[in-house]
């Protein structure tokens, strides 16, 4: 039996941060880090069921062409997803008046519809990026036994590759669904090899007033090749969705706009336009796959 400590619910039995309970959410999750673009998701829908909100975690479900899907906004960074995969979990595979792990688990499908910046100057600003594998440079996988999920060549390569430094957490490389990979392959969108920052400045090699310990890191990403496979992009969630993912037998996949190309140094002008784009490409594909 879970203590009270641990599986933490609020006085009507939803679950803690996500105030949400079994019966309102679907099998297959869109996240989305601005709680802003929950609307922007839901909009499309062609009936909204359930509305919930508390702090940064919005969420809304309903159908879109037969399909019941739930989107949710996890905020920004690694530590919301290890709070939103952990709940969403708990609502599937925990019943919560027990307080017991059930005998049946359920996997749900987890697609990331998010904003990027590119690293390489071909993947231009407003396209789209499935990032086949996520490497991660926070540390939240550390905290978990690794299930063996990690890509532990490619892992020891970039390591050695970057000249890492031993005071920081060890990068982790852990790969998308090959379902999804599958699904979300094609000629509108790039597949590609993400990393996730603990930051948005320093830990992505941006620098501002306060001085970065390596100002060549970004070079470094640029030039890091394994079995042909480059990186093209970064941004700040989807190692932990596929890390928590894999260990809890859910399917993941990071959709990304590219908003900003770091290489030329342009930015979108109308990145509104360019996410409602992905998020329409990702309904319609959940909508006329079986995997759904």
């Amino acid at each position: 039996m879970l203590q009270a400590s641990e599986l933490i619910l609020n006085s009507d039995g939803s679950i803690y941060h996500l105030a949400l309970k079994p019966e309102d959410i679907a099998p297959s999750i869109i996240t989305v880090g601005d709680p802003g673009r929950v609307g922007m998701v839901s909009r499309y829908f062609d009936h909204i069921e359930v509305k919930r909100e508390k702090r940064e975690f919005v969420t809304h479900t309903g159908t879109f062409k037969c399909k019941r899907i739930t989107v949710i906004s996890t905020g920004i960074g690694t530590d919301n997803i290890d709070i939103v995969l952990n709940e969403l979990d708990a609502l599937v595979n925990i019943d919560l008046e027990k307080r017991a792990i059930k005998e049946h688990l359920t996997p749900l499908n987890i697609i990331r519809v998010g904003t990027s910046g590119s690293l390489r100057r071909e993947l231009e600003v407003d396209s789209f990026v499935a990032s086949a594998y996520g490497i991660g440079f926070d540390n939240l996988l550390h905290f978990y036994q690794d299930g063996n999920i990690v890509e532990k060549a490619m892992s020891k390569a970039l390591y050695d590759h970057m000249n890492w430094p031993k005071e920081n957490s060890t990068p982790y490389i852990v790969k998308a669904h090959p379902d999804l990979i599958a699904l979300f392959s094609g000629t509108e969108i790039t597949s590609g090899v993400t990393t996730t920052n603990s930051g948005f400045y320093g830990p992505q090699g941006r620098q501002l007033r306060t001085p970065i310990k390596d100002p060549v890191f970004n070079d470094k990403l640029f030039d890091f090749e394994f079995e042909g496979l480059r990186i093209t992009n970064l941004e700040m969630e989807t190692s932990a969705i596929y890390a928590l993912s894999a260990l809890m037998g859910h399917r993941a996949m990071s959709l990304n706009v590219i908003l900003a190309n770091r290489a030329s140094g342009t930015f979108t002008k109308n990145g509104k336009a360019a996410v409602d784009s992905l998020i329409q490409y990702t309904l319609n594909k959940i909508a006329l796959s079986p995997i759904f």
